[in-house]
């Protein structure tokens, strides 16, 4: 089973993508999580472009089309979603009857500085995503503080990442094989 990590933080050192690096690591036997690197390169969307999306926007189609699921760590920036991931999403959306996330199981976990764990953030995204046709996973994993608990991830914590990327990939077994789009 082939999982996509997508985190919403372009920055560097993002603690957003250390958790989806953690989640690869906790990933039970036959599941496989790849952490896009490639949000950063998805250009601001344009309707008047929507047939020819350009390269980065291509390959994240392609990317998605080609995987058993997607599992989200997002950041928030004020009380929403990063620009950047809803942009990204904007374009993989388009057009709607042939967009790779249809019928995809997603999850969506998050993480920030703050004692909430950008659970606004992670709620936007749900809606977006189900908007978008998705298969949204019923999990909830809000990492408040994380600048100290991703440090050195207590048992806590990885059960929590451990269950977050288990319900994701027991949806995912249980839906019937999506067909190419």
């Amino acid at each position: 089973m082939q999982i996509l990590g997508i985190s919403g933080s372009l920055r560097s050192g993002s603690y957003n993508s250390e958790l989806l690096r953690l989640a690869a690591r906790l990933a039970p036997p036959g599941a496989e999580l790849e952490v896009w690197e490639g949000l950063r390169e998805i250009p601001p969307f344009d309707a008047e472009l929507e047939d020819e999306p350009g390269a980065a926007v291509s390959a994240l189609k392609e990317l998605v089309a080609g995987v058993d699921a997607v599992l989200f760590a997002t950041p928030e920036y004020n009380s929403s979603i990063p620009g950047q991931l809803k942009n990204a999403l904007d374009w993989a959306s388009r057009p709607y009857e042939s967009n790779p996330f249809r019928n995809v199981p997603v999850a969506v976990i998050g993480a920030s500085t703050g004692r909430f764990g950008a659970a606004w953030s992670q709620a936007e995204l749900r809606k977006v995503l189900g908007a978008m046709g998705a298969r949204v996973v019923e999990t909830e994993l809000a990492l408040g503080q994380v600048h100290e608990r991703l440090r050195e991830p207590d048992r806590e914590l990885r059960e929590a990442v451990r269950r977050s990327v288990e319900a994701l990939v027991e949806t995912s077994t249980r839906l019937p094989v999506r067909a190419a789009a």
